[in-house]
């Protein structure tokens, strides 16, 4: 039974096992943790190394290595979980916190859904509580559920109306509104969000995806310019918002501008975390496809991504290493991690199942697609397509996946098929054009006027 004196809460209210000099770091970490401010990791390891019995401590720690979505990661989980275990075995702990190290274990041994399941009955129990609200929320996105994320944050969201990270939890509503297709809330929701809590990048930069997913670049720009004190706090998160800006200028036409943003801060940090990859790579492929010299820019990427090959950890990473090997002209590289995804076994975890189909599947039309072999890259890329939210990721990072389907569709003079894909697209944007679809309905017109006799 947990002494109460010896108990306090956190800025949720929730009953933890720390003491009460320790509970300020913890609601540090917590606050960093809702806002992926850059002090979080440090933050962590402080209240871990003041309070070593501290079990949940020991849990996120491990739940922040397995998000990170590296082969080397996974084992200093494992020994996070280890310690966790340890923890309780030494001192006493909540329920709460035995239920966290549970879904650790559960994740660990390669079910991250069942974490998420466990996670959420406890925020059943206690929908006020912020950091399995969140964990629920990250964890569910890697695994491609919107719905599951929504559902989660919406049966939360009355427990957050007096609650000190009522902001995070209305970005975190902004965004699962966004990427199942009510955009107007969305934008409403994650504006009120930002206003009440500017730091949170992301209910920012989920205001920047409903520009995206509307054809607003314009508006997104406006959205974004001069609120960068929401995201200069992050960790490699503002990477991803820079990304952001760059797709709005790419959607423009102006693509200087995109690859400035890219030099200057996307790639600023030449990191081989997988998101700062896929922010890369994505980008680089986007231009590419536009027509404009990316140069040298690959090189980097394709190196890191060589050294990446057998991680195996995500299909979404997997499909950016690809991009990047593909970019750099790494061909034996590319073949080597097309090899591992097909090694891959329904079974022994979702992020094996995943990588199996639709993950290879994917890959093999890309591998295709740089070869020149536009009508296989179709058959492949369009084969993924269905199941391809599976990946995780939004709407607009899986996005370069879709404008490769169309492309090799274009390519290998399937035009028909192209517009079906354009229009499909389109539906998913609630009928809003961007400047990608119609550069490329352009292209199909031109290629039907060719096509007519004497042309």
């Amino acid at each position: 039974m947990l002494d109460t004196h010896d108990t306090t809460t956190d800025l949720s209210g929730i009953a933890t096992s720390l003491g009460r000099e320790r509970i300020g770091g913890w609601n540090r970490t917590l606050v960093g943790f809702l806002s992926h401010a850059a002090a979080t990791g440090p933050d962590l390891n402080a209240v871990i190394t003041a309070a070593p019995d501290f079990a949940l401590g020991h849990a996120i720690k491990g739940f922040a290595c397995l998000l990170l979505g590296r082969s080397e990661m996974v084992q200093i989980a494992r020994d996070a979980h280890v310690d966790a275990l340890a923890a309780l075995q030494r001192a006493p702990a909540t329920a709460r916190e035995r239920a966290f190290v549970a879904a650790l274990g559960d994740w660990v041994q390669g079910w991250p859904g069942r974490a998420a399941q466990r996670l959420q009955a406890e925020l059943d129990r206690a929908p006020q509580d912020a950091l399995a609200m969140k964990l629920i929320q990250a964890i569910w996105f890697v695994l491609g559920r919107p719905d599951l994320m929504r559902q989660s944050i919406e049966g939360a969201l009355p427990a957050f109306a007096d609650h000190a990270a009522r902001g995070y939890a209305l970005g975190c509503h902004a965004f699962t509104l966004e990427e199942t297709g009510e955009y107007a809330r969305a934008e409403a929701i994650g504006r009120e969000g930002v206003e009440l809590c500017p730091p949170d990048a992301w209910g920012l930069h989920a205001v920047a995806h409903v520009c995206d997913m509307t054809g607003r670049a314009r508006d997104g720009l406006d959205w974004l310019s001069g609120r960068e004190a929401s995201w200069t706090h992050c960790n490699n998160f503002r990477f991803h918002v820079w990304w952001h800006r760059a797709l709005m200028h790419l959607d423009l036409g102006q693509y200087d501008a995109a690859l400035d943003f890219y030099d200057r801060d996307i790639r600023a940090d030449r990191t081989d975390d997988y998101r700062d990859i896929s922010n890369a790579a994505s980008l680089l492929s986007r231009l590419e496809l536009e027509g404009v010299n990316v140069g040298h820019r690959w090189d980097e990427l394709a190196d890191l991504s060589e050294r990446r090959a057998e991680d195996g950890c995500l299909a979404f990473a997997d499909l950016h290493y690809m991009l990047a090997l593909m970019g750099g002209g790494r061909d034996e590289a590319a073949a080597r991690l097309i090899g591992r995804m097909a090694a891959a076994r329904a079974g022994t975890g979702e992020a094996q199942e995943i990588i199996a189909h639709p993950g290879l599947t994917a890959a093999q039309g890309l591998q295709a697609f740089a070869a020149g072999d536009h009508g296989t890259a179709f058959a492949h890329l369009s084969a993924a397509q269905r199941d391809l939210p599976r990946i995780g990721g939004s709407h607009a990072q899986r996005d370069i996946f879709v404008r490769l389907t169309i492309e090799a569709a274009l390519r290998s003079g399937r035009l028909e098929a192209a517009e079906s894909l354009l229009a499909d697209r389109q539906a998913l944007r609630a009928g809003a054009s961007d400047g990608y679809a119609e550069r490329r309905r352009t292209l199909i017109a031109a290629a039907r006027q060719a096509a007519q006799p004497g042309a």
